[in-house]
């Protein structure tokens, strides 16, 4: 599933990056936790979570995470998007919740790492 299909399904906006929406993700992986995040190995992954800070931005760089879809409206820093800029790492806001985010993607065919 590319961004511009996951944008589409989830109403969502693009923060940073905009120029990555047609970068393709395999799975997607939704947690609050980074310490969850980084014992991930996988490739394409999209991490759907409420953490809006710039460790997830960090946790995303380490675990190279290329798309981030924040939930219930969180949008990040100035700070995080430079950050997510520097990386190309694709942010996007959504104001659905973390669950409801994920059941619509999954039912769009986006597959759960696990």
């Amino acid at each position: 599933m590319n961004i511009h299909e996951i944008i589409n399904v989830v109403g969502a906006k693009v923060l940073s990056g905009d120029h990555l929406a047609d970068n393709q993700v395999m799975k997607a992986f939704a947690s609050d936790l980074m310490s969850d995040v980084l014992t991930l190995d996988s490739e394409n992954i999209l991490l759907i979570t409420g953490l809006n800070n710039l460790q997830t931005i960090r946790t995303a760089e380490i675990a190279d995470i290329r798309a981030i879809l924040f939930v219930r409206n969180k949008k990040p820093s100035s700070e995080m998007r430079a950050l997510a800029n520097k990386e190309n790492i694709i942010l996007m806001t959504t104001e659905k919740s973390l669950f409801y985010t994920s059941g619509l993607l999954f039912g769009a065919g986006l597959n759960p790492i696990y």
